[in-house]
């Protein structure tokens, strides 16, 4: 075991190097508290079964041994850590986080002790045979994915004397071409047997599915032999309209999946979830929030049709496991293969591999001169549009999104020229030019007209490789830990830093101008929570990086005349970390201070915010506030990170109590088609529903039913080359762009002159985290004053409230337009 990470939690160890842990641990089993899953709050027992590392629980020890179970956890692939203070183990799946207490610190100790030598025991099969890891899948919750275990576990004596004879044909074989490091990458493609196991995995999911449809016309003909009566009673002479009766059938089996068909169908729990083909095509939606109404008569719910039903959840999870067994096999072969031929390669390279590099060159060569660079930008284009189109595909998007850099997306120099227009225009002109601006742009805010200006549609420089990066080594002794304090390498960041990120929640403010114009309280309602539901949009392409931390004092002004609105913000306060910021124009006022707490539980990371935002609308009145959900980002420690957002979003009127919305993030299942959906709801004064919302927080929002909804909001596409620069949207790539006309009016402590976050826009790494660590020993040092001299720091541009969260003093836009800033002094923060 490690040192302790803080004043009690540990992180157990594993397996190092070339340890081995051969010797088979004795079955652990017992009551445990564990932590209930999200949304739901508090702990319940549960009976764990922990057998040759992995860990089985439910609700008692006979549904274990009818494998009616609630979950299981590989404890070899989860990172464990554990708070003897508080007897709790933490279990990190890289899907789910599991939280177990002990009461009894005997028992803790005894239950700590064998999930160590399980574990272990574990990951020395998990090192013998890495084939067969994919039989099964942390974290899931099916009953099905035990067996698949023990059934892997069970056949490994037979595999073994099979594989040791391959193994020794194999060692005699020669290939005709040789790389570097022969002994590598040939020997790999002998010896793996991953890419047979995913065509039968294939060959079994065809099966499945085969069985399935059979199974889905025994139920249709099943329930329309029990219902046919009760659907000619409702429909009336249905029978006399073959097209009625066509559209009554096609009803049925949209609603017997969905939320509304509970009462026709005991379907499992996994599947009662909507089912929407496509997000952007609300009327393939089974939602409907219409009156409801049941063609069943209750003869349904017979013994037959439910074991049907039982049988086709069970063929469906077989499935679910086979898909993703293969996606996992071919996902892992890829990244083996990869990192061999790099290290072949730089080791190395022989003949043959400088040959081919050649030969690649000179056909590129000769296809680039005979493709014009602006065929090339329009196929790209092309290409990319056709995978954000197709956002509600989950691999394809993260596959989008973790991309390396590649020859085909790089700037041409047309575009370079473009971008770079802005800094190198003449400033003789520039005192004239300011004049005008202080000039139009007052009145051009307040009218709310807008205003054209070049903006940039890249960055001077793509994102770095950080492949390099051991995260494991700067995160492995701050498990559980609050992450805020915790330096990371620059290479790890983008080019914006946390004030920026507030100011992207305006990136879609248009939805607040048009709830400034709707008369009604319930409809205007709609829009904000939309606006709401925006401020997550573009964090779907932002996993991989982080924002940097602003360093007290920091500041950030954004003035949008196409928007209509003006942004501030600055870092109030350093410990805790907080930071606060003011947007105005002629419809709304917007304003809020946040702070995030940032736990790293070893393979995920989640983000709990604390504060509130509030927006105002002068026209009626209004003014709403609403919390934050909670942010987790996935598979950290790899290159495949993923983000989703979790919780319930609530927002009131403080003015006006004739309404309120609720907004649930639907945390992600596998069985299930939820990812990363919401579902909303706008009640009245009495608590009736009056408004439903629909959607996905980063791809469109609904508001209606599936037969009739309009669409409040859809997120704007993706621009060219988004994957070379970290993500950003367009509207993100405009924040940290520098322009002559607006430098002379920033003060010195904006976030555009701080020197570390534009060398890595700028592409220079090694520079950047040089100043990166100069600035933040300067921080360190003006802290220590500020102690020794007992004096606290005063934020410039906003004041503490009554109720301690932080508005906007009002100085920031007066001073500004009078250049006022130059006549103040301002701390030296970089």
């Amino acid at each position: 075991m490690t040192p302790l990470l803080s004043s009690n939690e540990i992180l157990v160890e594993g397996l190092r190097g070339e340890m081995s842990y051969t010797q088979e641990p004795p079955i652990q089993k017992g009551f445990l508290l564990k932590k209930r899953k999200w949304p739901l709050k508090g702990w319940h027992k549960r009976f764990f079964y922990l057998d040759k590392g992995i860990l089985k629980y439910a609700k008692s020890q006979t549904d274990i041994e009818r494998e009616k179970l609630h979950g299981c956890i590989d404890v070899g692939l989860s990172v464990m850590s554990v708070k003897k203070s508080s007897k709790c183990i933490d279990l990190d799946t890289e899907e789910h986080i599991y939280h177990l207490k002990v009461k009894s610190e005997e028992i803790f100790d005894e239950w700590v002790s064998k999930l160590r030598h399980h574990r272990m025991y574990r990951q020395n099969e998990i090192a013998m045979f890495p084939h067969e890891v994919n039989h099964y899948f942390p974290g899931s919750t099916v009953t099905d994915s035990a067996p698949g275990v023990l059934d892997s576990i069970s056949s490994r004596k037979v595999r073994r004397s099979s594989i040791s004879k391959q193994n020794s044909i194999q060692t005699g074989s020669n290939l005709s071409f040789s790389c570097g490091g022969e002994t590598r990458v040939p020997l790999w493609l002998q010896s793996s047997e991953d890419m047979e196991k995913c065509s039968k995995d294939l060959a079994h999911c065809h099966a499945y599915l085969v069985e399935m449809s059979q199974l889905l016309q025994n139920m249709d003909v099943l329930h329309r032999t029990y219902s046919a009566p009760a659907i000619n009673a409702i429909q009336g002479g249905a029978f006399e309209s073959p097209k009625k009766e066509k559209r009554s059938h096609r009803r049925w089996r949209s609603r017997a999946i969905g939320k509304d068909a509970k009462g026709m169908l005991q379907v499992p729990k996994p599947f009662s979830g909507p089912i929407r083909l496509h997000s952007s095509n609300p009327n393939l939606s089974t939602l409907d929030f219409g009156e409801e109404k049941n063609y069943s008569d209750g003869s349904e719910t017979s013994s037959e049709f439910s074991k049907m039903q039982e049988d086709l959840c069970h063929i469906a999870h077989k499935v679910y496991f086979a898909l993703r067994s293969a996606f996992n096999t071919i996902s892992t072969e890829r990244e083996k293969l990869k990192q061999l031929m790099e290290q072949d390669v730089s080791s190395s390279p022989s003949a043959q591999v400088i040959g081919l590099k050649r030969a690649l060159s000179s056909v590129r060569a000769q296809l680039l001169t005979k493709v014009t660079p602006p065929l090339r930008r329009q196929l790209s284009n092309e290409s990319r549009l056709s995978i954000t189109d197709s956002l509600s595909e989950f691999f394809d998007a993260q596959e989008v999104l973790l991309s390396p850099s590649s020859s085909e997306n790089e700037i041409s120099e047309d575009d370079s020229y473009v971008s770079d227009i802005s800094d190198n225009l003449s400033l003789d002109n520039l005192s004239n030019d300011l004049d005008n601006e202080r000039q139009t742009l007052g009145p051009v805010l307040e009218s709310g007209g807008e205003a054209k200006s070049r903006r940039r549609t890249c960055l001077p420089a793509p994102c770095p490789n950080a492949s390099n990066i051991s995260l494991w080594n700067i995160l492995r002794n701050n498990i559980g830990k609050d992450l805020s304090k915790v330096a990371m390498p620059v290479e790890l960041n983008e080019p914006l830093n946390t004030l920026q990120r507030l100011c992207e929640e305006l990136e879609y403010s248009e939805l607040l101008d048009k709830a400034a114009q709707i008369p009604s309280a319930l409809e205007r309602m709609v829009y904000v929570a939309a606006f709401a539901v925006s401020a997550y949009a573009s964090s779907y392409f932002r996993a991989g990086s982080k924002p940097f931390n602003p360093v007290l004092g920091e500041t950030y002004e954004c003035i949008r005349e196409d928007k209509g609105f003006r942004f501030f913000s600055e870092q109030v306060s350093h410990h805790p970390p907080i930071s606060a910021c003011h947007a105005e124009s002629g419809n709304f006022v917007f304003w809020q201070d946040v702070r995030w707490k940032n736990k790293f539980w070893g393979k995920s990371m989640e983000i709990v915010p604390i504060g509130t935002t509030h927006v105002t609308l002068p026209a009626f009145g209004d003014h709403f506030e609403w919390n934050k959900v909670t942010s987790c980002i996935h598979n950290i420690l790899s290159g495949q990170r993923w983000i989703e957002h979790y919780g319930e979003i609530v927002i009131k009127n403080l003015n006006d109590d004739s309404c309120h919305c609720k907004v649930n993030f639907i945390k992600a299942k596998y069985w299930s088609t939820n990812a990363r959906e919401i579902e909303g709801t706008v009640f009245d004064k009495n608590g009736k529903a009056v408004h439903r919302l629909f959607g996905k927080w980063h791809e469109s929002i609904y508001c209606g039913g599936s037969s009739s909804s309009a669409c409040v909001w859809r997120a704007n596409p993706m621009p060219k080359g988004y994957e070379q620069y970290y993500g950003f949207t367009q509207f993100a790539l405009e924040l940290n762009e520098m322009d002559p006309f607006s430098k002379p009016l920033l003060p010195p402590t904006d976030t555009r002159f701080r020197p570390d976050q534009r060398f890595l826009e700028e592409g220079n790494i090694e520079e950047a985290e040089i100043q990166k660590q100069r600035i933040e020993q300067l921080q360190r040092e003006r802290r220590r004053v500020l102690e020794e001299n007992s004096v606290e720091h005063q934020p410039r541009f906003f004041r503490k409230s009554s109720d301690d969260s932080w508005v906007s003093n009002g100085t920031y836009l007066e001073l500004r337009k009078d250049l006022g800033f130059s006549k103040l002094d301002h701390p030296v923060l970089w």
